[in-house]
């Protein structure tokens, strides 16, 4: 089976952390499809991982009933996946991970997001929320791996 450039692929979840390991396969089968680099895939899974626990813990509050919408996208460069929260609105220009030199659990989730992303871009959602964009370069291939 491959994954065809232009067929993006569209999920729902809701805001509980116990949907995340469904979240981190679909993300590792489609870079696995899309022919992301095997050593990069695991940053790849990391940083939606990182942008969903993010969403959970600030736009939402820790409610675990509010819908997050996930579309995973592939072209004959890059894997682009989307996440739409309908939370509290932040302005773009202030979301940043904390300094690396002040050592202390959490909060680094925009920095790994930065790390291992070839681009992270915030935008204010219509209708409320923020989307998200993460976008992987992949190597142009011919045929996508089965």
């Amino acid at each position: 089976m491959n994954l065809a450039p232009g067929s993006p692929i569209r999920m729902t979840v809701l805001s509980t952390p116990a949907h995340l390991p469904v979240v981190r396969a679909a993300v590792e089968k489609v870079c696995e499809l899309a022919g992301v680099d095997e050593q990069a895939i695991g940053g790849v899974v990391l940083s939606v991982d990182e942008a969903m626990t993010n969403i959970i813990r600030h736009a939402y509050d820790g409610h675990d009933d509010q819908p997050i919408e996930i579309e995973l996208s592939v072209t004959d460069s890059a894997l682009r996946i989307r996440l739409r929260d309908f939370g509290r609105s932040v302005d773009p220009a202030e979301i940043r991970s904390r300094e690396l030199d002040d050592v202390r659990p959490g909060g680094l989730g925009v920095h790994i997001m930065q790390e291992c992303m070839d681009s992270v871009s915030y935008e204010p959602a219509e209708g409320g929320g923020t989307r998200l964009t993460l976008t992987k370069r992949i190597a142009a291939q011919e045929e996508l791996r089965p």
